[in-house]
């Protein structure tokens, strides 16, 4: 479950008010039948942060009830290690394939918080979990010697890491890198929706994607491409997407895609947590021509 596509659906939340539970079910549905690997509930693009307990754990009963059977990995990123037991406890319950855990903080964190986080957690796990590295929005960079420490507690099985170099053979090493530090069961997911294909055709093993969540079709072609060794396509695959990067470069992955979301009558116009507010009128006007001039409404 920790390779090929992994889909990161938004999680619907009308401002101040509750999840969107029907809206967010067909997403989840949407995505089953696309065929996607596995299913990333409450990552970023999910809002978790912004969840209470409750709310997330009813999200990822959600997610799992309308999986099809695809693999559910659920995030479970908080401020207290407390809270993460307690987000890891709700994903275990609602049945979960696995979890997803990013080091949350409001005080800066040393490499020895980090992992003292995860040495607790997953000792306190019986499914697998994935390193979640997203310095954009953690603040907390990670170095590859807490890589190699972090890989080789119980129940770690997946690494997702920062974009690659734009450089091919770069790239590559750098994997190849990586590989050596991390034991063999660990995979490597690569995350920047515009540095996807590069990645997987260094060889990163996954694909942890905020355009899989709501645009699952253009996502696994790419990713199959890759897969199948079929690098140049993988490019192509990427490069025709290219107007839809530079909306992401611009105003952030998940303003981007809430906005395509509703613009899709997947969800309610307004679909994020306050104060999160999404695009102005001229941006969202930007985004639909770029999604009806790439035939993603299809």
């Amino acid at each position: 479950m920790f390779t090929g596509l992994s889909a990161f659906p938004l999680t619907p939340v009308p401002g101040n008010g509750d999840v969107d539970e029907k809206a967010y079910a067909a997403l989840v549905e949407r995505l089953a039948a696309a065929g996607v690997d596995s299913i990333g509930a409450l990552g970023s693009t999910g809002s978790y942060a912004y969840l209470t307990r409750e709310e997330r754990a009813r999200v990822a009963r959600i997610a799992v009830e309308h999986a099809d059977g695809v693999p559910v990995i659920v995030g479970i990123g908080a401020l207290r290690t407390r809270q993460v037991l307690q987000a890891a406890e709700d994903a275990q319950n609602a049945g979960a394939a696995g979890v997803l855990l990013a080091p949350v903080s409001y005080q800066p964190l040393t490499d020895d918080d980090v992992f003292g986080l995860f040495e607790e957690v997953t000792a306190n796990l019986s499914i697998p979990l994935v390193i979640y590295d997203n310095p954009g929005t953690t603040h907390f960079a990670f170095t590859d010697e807490l890589y190699a420490r972090l890989a080789r507690l119980p129940r770690v099985a997946s690494l997702k890491i920062p974009p690659l170099p734009a450089d091919p053979a770069r790239a590559r090493a750098r994997v190849e890198h990586l590989r050596r530090l991390l034991p063999a069961a660990v995979t490597i997911g690569t995350s920047g929706d515009a540095a996807a294909a590069r990645g997987l055709n260094a060889g990163c093993d996954a694909w942890y994607s905020v355009i899989g969540g709501t645009f699952p079709e253009p996502a696994l072609a790419l990713t199959r491409a890759a897969q199948a060794g079929r690098h140049r396509q993988a490019l192509e695959e990427s490069r025709r997407l290219e107007p839809l990067w530079d909306l992401f470069a611009r105003h952030g992955s998940l303003r981007v895609v809430a906005a395509a979301a509703a613009h899709l009558g997947l969800t309610a116009r307004r679909n994020l947590p306050l104060p999160l507010r999404g695009l102005n009128a001229e941006e969202r006007a930007r985004l639909v021509t770029v999604v009806e001039q790439l035939r993603l409404h299809t």
